[in-house]
């Protein structure tokens, strides 16, 4: 069955459409390659971001939105994990610059709102957001962590943050032909840091990953099922579309109340 052209994914766009037609919003979902515990693929922060992002979009555009998702970023910032085999590193400095040339782009194209859709960690767009905003005043920049925007204790019961519960349970649901049998999951265990600045959260240090994760996992994933996958991509694609559609509503210069 021939899948229909989605007019708010670029990758699957045309000039026949685009010709004429002018969007508000950009969407730039930015994610890592990178090993998840034994069992996820390297690309599961991709997987998880463009398909987050293409299904808030649908719900935005079905709304009224007028956004489009640009095609994503596969490398984040992985300078913690430079000891595992392939992990891709893109560091900030280099993540600006490329930032700063697609948004380039868009200002001289005509929108004037990037969100920049981030499902990765490790990747910290504040700074840049900040630095770009200066360079780019006309373009409104911000962005989002998905796996912050819902409470994780409604949907699952095991704490992580790293091919844990609620990962495996998305990937099983998004994508389980690349989900590895049960029986190969690692438990995720990490270690805690020794110092108690950094466990409570008010002083931070980049963690060597290597030395916290014997199977680069954060989180026990054994509870994981596509059900509770299923569930959750439900509610964090209707919030995320939500999130969208205000976006591409705002007017940038009246923003507060």
């Amino acid at each position: 069955m021939k899948q229909e052209i989605r007019p708010y994914i670029l990758s699957e766009n045309n000039w026949q459409h685009l010709k004429e037609f002018r969007y508000d919003l950009a969407v730039l979902p930015w994610g890592a390659t990178e090993a998840h515990n034994y069992h996820l693929p390297y690309g599961t922060d991709n997987y998880e971001g463009e398909s987050l992002a293409a299904e808030a979009a649908g719900y935005a555009w079905e709304a009224g939105g007028k956004l489009v998702v640009l095609p994503g970023i596969p490398f984040g910032v992985n300078t913690g994990q430079s000891d595992i085999y392939l992990d891709i590193n893109l560091n900030p400095s280099t993540q600006l610059v490329i930032l700063a040339d697609i948004i380039s782009t868009l200002d001289r194209q005509g929108i004037k709102k990037l969100l920049i859709f981030n499902s990765h960690g490790g990747n910290n767009f504040k700074p840049l957001v900040r630095e770009l905003g200066l360079k780019f005043p006309e373009v409104w920049i911000c962005f989002s962590n998905w796996f912050h925007a819902l409470d994780r204790d409604t949907f699952f019961q095991e704490s992580g943050d790293h091919a844990d519960e609620l990962e495996t349970s998305l990937m099983l649901h998004l994508k389980p032909e690349l989900v590895l049998p049960r029986d190969t999951w690692g438990e995720g265990t990490a270690k805690e840091h020794r110092i108690g600045a950094f466990k409570e959260g008010w002083a931070w240090a980049e963690r060597k990953w290597s030395q916290i994760s014997a199977d680069t996992g954060v989180g026990n994933p054994q509870a994981a099922t596509a059900e509770k996958g299923a569930r959750y991509f439900e509610a964090i694609t209707k919030k995320l579309g939500g999130f969208m559609l205000e976006l591409c509503k705002a007017d940038r210069n009246n923003l507060y109340q």
